[in-house]
């Protein structure tokens, strides 16, 4: 399959512009950006600035250059060319249709002029799109338009080492105090973005609710760093997260508060089934409906009170959950 033809940028221009100065010849010019030599010299043609009354003056500057060719293919547009069709694609514009829309409709009524969606964006954003402001009629309102490259793919945002597959026997089966469950605790969108944060101790069940004015990772962790640095460090060795976006600034946590994390495997938040239970309990109270703004410290101490008081039920047959059955444990089954 051949290479789609791609025109001239204005960093090629100025390469150009810079050879041509330095008298090298059109066609080692062409070696040496890979290009046909038919390409330089229409280029040298074409977009070569002329001033009639200063001669000296005359020759080929990159960036009128890329002007030049950048108004001569604006020009070629057939939403240029034809004044009608123009007038039809911004009525429908104005009417709430999509570009792909207007194209599919004009491809089905077999128009004598017919137009691409990318052709219609393409005008929308020059500078007569521009000027009549049709950015607004888009769905999206973007007055900018975004790059159609490839999306690049994203790191990673927690380590593999910190998978729970690899978390201590000692945490797994409650054997020593002082590892943790956090999750956030959140309400309807109507009341913002205030949550909390709930925190309990896997041996004892201790709970510790948090309040937070959003779900920005940083705020969340200092929220926990605070709360916890009091605590001696054999009593907060480590702390297990799901996958939320609020838990990304767990090399943070560790940093300022010297605790391991660990966190659940994708879509899977049962692994840390304490604290889910927990926050079940707590919406006894806490229902989605409550406007958590209106809460104040008193009210959430008296809460993790009434929850700290009531004893924990555990089912006497339930062996304790080994490391290498984190995985195959049933979505239903707490801890």
């Amino acid at each position: 399959m051949s290479k789609p033809y791609l025109h001239l940028d204005l960093e090629e221009r100025r390469k150009i512009a810079r050879w041509r100065e330095a008298k090298v010849p059109a066609t080692e010019i062409a070696a040496r950006l890979g290009r046909h030599r038919s390409t330089i010299f229409r280029e040298l043609s074409r977009n070569r600035f002329v001033d009639a009354e200063l001669r000296y003056l005359s020759g080929y500057y990159a960036v009128n250059a890329h002007n030049l060719a950048s108004e001569r293919r604006a020009n070629q547009r057939k939403l240029v060319q034809h004044p009608k069709l123009c007038a039809a694609v911004i009525e429908r514009l104005q009417s709430g249709w999509t570009p792909e829309q207007i194209a599919g409709r004009l491809r089905l009524e077999r128009a004598p002029h017919r137009v691409s969606h990318e052709t219609i964006y393409q005008y929308i954003y020059s500078k007569d799109g521009h000027a009549a402001q049709l950015w607004r009629h888009l769905p999206d309102h973007r007055r900018k338009r975004h790059g159609r490259g490839r999306r690049q793919p994203q790191r990673p945002r927690f380590a593999e080492e910190l998978s729970i597959r690899y978390r201590p026997d000692s945490v797994a089966t409650r054997s020593g105090f002082g590892d943790w469950e956090a999750d956030l605790i959140q309400f309807r969108k109507e009341f913002g973005a205030t949550n909390l944060t709930s925190l309990v101790e896997r041996v004892s069940r201790f709970t510790v609710l948090l309040k937070n004015a959003d779900r920005r990772s940083r705020p969340v962790m200092d929220g926990l760093i605070a709360n916890l640095a009091p605590l001696p460090a054999h009593a907060r060795r480590s702390i297990t997260f799901d996958r939320g976006l609020e838990f990304l600034a767990w090399p943070y946590l560790q940093s300022g508060l010297g605790v391991a994390t660990w966190f659940c495997d994708p879509q899977a938040p049962w692994q840390k089934g304490t604290v889910e239970n927990t926050n079940g309990r707590i919406r006894r109270w806490l229902p989605r409906d409550v406007d958590p703004t209106v809460l104040d410290s008193r009210q959430i101490i008296a809460i993790c009170h009434r929850l700290n008081a009531t004893p924990w039920l555990s089912h006497p047959r339930r062996s304790l959950p080994r490391k290498t059955d984190v995985r195959n444990r049933p979505p239903a089954l707490t801890s």
